[in-house]
């Protein structure tokens, strides 16, 4: 039975994610995760494809893209065999191939294709960034998003460069100062980094809006600390 191709439209982001097969481990040193990097970097832009946020974890990876050559395409949704689906595939084959050959292993590596999803919403948009780049927040890697080296939020909230990363008009409305749109993307980030800190010996979501307020405050004084030593 033949695959169903994607049908994806042009000029809208798309969350895209790739696991390994039977979740096993994709990345196993630095050096491999710089390889990735570099291959999407190279295939993205040759394919007119934004990256807007990414992150590599061990066994899988995010990647928030959109594709941008729409020329002799019609407009709307459409069967793409270009932009996103061909950096994926030359990325993911490419990697393979290069990790088959320095761990001496065979067959496949990726669970096979990708998944992905339209963000049609710009609402929705940068609680993607959100999702995808407290991932090592949520697997309990680090404390804090800026702590993870291989994900986007260096650059998105602390203004680091980086070549991968193009930002999403979206993003770029937070503010006109880039200072200015730093802070508010951080602000963004550190109520959910404070949820995702909380301890299940003190739910904070049940608490009092205006108690929430005051566990919050404390906790960006102290955003080491966790709600399991903050006294409320």
């Amino acid at each position: 039975m033949p695959r169903r191709a994607r049908i994806l439209a042009g000029g809208y982001p798309v969350h895209v994610i790739l696991r390994g097969i039977d979740r096993a481990a994709i990345f196993f040193e630095d050096e491999d995760r710089w390889f990735f990097l570099d291959a999407l970097g190279m295939a993205s832009h040759e394919a007119s494809v934004a990256v807007h946020a990414y992150v590599l974890m061990t066994n899988h990876l995010h990647l928030l893209m959109t594709a941008e050559r729409t020329e002799g395409i019609p407009k709307g949704y459409r069967r793409d065999t270009e932009g996103i689906p061909k950096v994926m595939k030359q990325v993911a084959q490419g990697y393979a191939q290069r990790i088959n050959r320095r761990y001496r292993r065979t067959g496949g590596l990726f669970e096979g294709r990708y998944r992905s999803a339209l963000i049609e919403a710009d609402r929705y948009l940068l609680a993607c960034y959100r999702y995808i780049e407290l991932n090592p927040v949520r697997a309990s890697l680090v404390v804090a998003p800026g702590d993870y080296p291989w994900s986007s939020y260096r650059a998105n909230a602390l203004g680091s460069a980086d070549p991968i990363v193009r930002p999403h008009a979206r993003y770029m409305e937070l503010a006109d100062i880039e200072s200015e749109r730093l802070a508010a993307y951080r602000e963004n980030r550190d109520r959910p980094r404070f949820l995702a800190s909380l301890s299940p010996f003190c739910p904070v979501q049940s608490l009092p809006a205006n108690a929430q307020t005051r566990a919050y405050s404390r906790w960006r004084e102290y955003p080491g600390r966790t709600t399991k030593t903050m006294k409320l």
